[in-house]
């Protein structure tokens, strides 16, 4: 499946100068989205991953499927102030300015395989930070899945030594 078509691009959003990358008509196709979930499910199936963790708020989206669908445990990593337990963080880097992630200090044991799911492949650094967090509690991350990789931005490199899925590539310019 094309699921490339399914994606709206939205000039100047959400600054001028951007070309925006909109996945809800793909989420509102009840085939082109079960047709992603299936594909991350299958990519799961065979990195024999035992939880699935996805970054708010896109990474539910995509990750809760796949973890219902394999009977799974889903673990969210969300900003600061959003867990109600203990949980652990890690900060990192923008353009202009720090953000941090959290995790709940229990969501994942040690070896747990671990899929990590998010919508999109950008500059890489939530990914990096979620992928900290995950290896501070002791789990082995088994690969990474997201939608749409925006190849131009080269976000794989801070990923180099991980496993990673793309269902769609935009090349620079695209």
């Amino acid at each position: 499946m094309n699921l490339k078509k399914y994606i709206a691009e939205v000039k100047d959003f959400p600054k001028k100068g951007i070309l925006f990358k909109d996945i809800t008509p793909l989420m509102s196709d009840g085939k082109a989205y079960q047709y992603a979930a299936q594909q991350f499910t299958n990519y799961a199936i065979e990195k024999q991953a035992t939880i699935i963790v996805g970054p708010e708020a896109r990474g539910f989206i995509f990750g809760c499927p796949v973890a219902t669908n394999l009977g799974i445990g889903f673990s969210p990593v969300r900003k600061p102030g959003k867990l109600p337990r203990e949980y652990i963080s890690v900060a990192y880097d923008l353009e202009y300015g720090t953000n941090e992630l959290c995790l709940h200090a229990d969501a994942i044991k040690p070896n747990d395989r671990v899929l990590i799911i998010d919508d999109l492949l950008a500059t890489g650094g939530t990914m990096e930070a979620t992928v900290k967090l995950v290896e501070k509690l002791g789990g082995i991350v088994v690969g990474l899945a997201f939608l749409i990789e925006l190849k131009g931005l080269r976000g794989r490199d801070k990923l180099k030594k991980y496993d990673i899925l793309t269902l769609i590539s935009y090349e620079e310019g695209e």
